[in-house]
């Protein structure tokens, strides 16, 4: 009987933390070397993913990341009426505008 609960317990995890994982100190950064626009250096990837790191929870780094390979999903997120999405997104033109300021 106690199967059923770890494996319940297992699953949870894969299907919900463990993404989270992937969203680490580094989903940013490595986000930022794979979009390779011009100008861009690990350099300054790594200088996004501190500010990032003091700015952004993990779940919104993960959410973020996923902006630099598809920046229409930050389109929709800006343009969201849901008041989850408004906010990350006034948290994300704060983290750009830290970034902007600090990385150059």
């Amino acid at each position: 009987m106690k199967t059923l609960p770890v494996a319940a317990i297992c699953t949870a995890f894969l299907i919900f933390a463990a993404p989270m994982a992937f969203a680490g100190p580094g989903s940013i950064d490595h986000a930022c070397r794979q979009a390779a626009r011009p100008g861009t250096t690990p350099k300054l990837c790594t200088c996004i993913q501190k500010v990032a790191n003091k700015s952004l929870t993990r779940s919104e780094r993960y959410k973020v990341s996923k902006w630099f390979l598809d920046p229409h999903k930050a389109q929709q997120t800006r343009q969201s009426d849901r008041r989850s999405d408004e906010k990350l997104w006034r948290r994300y033109k704060s983290f750009g505008e830290s970034a902007r300021q600090i990385c150059g």
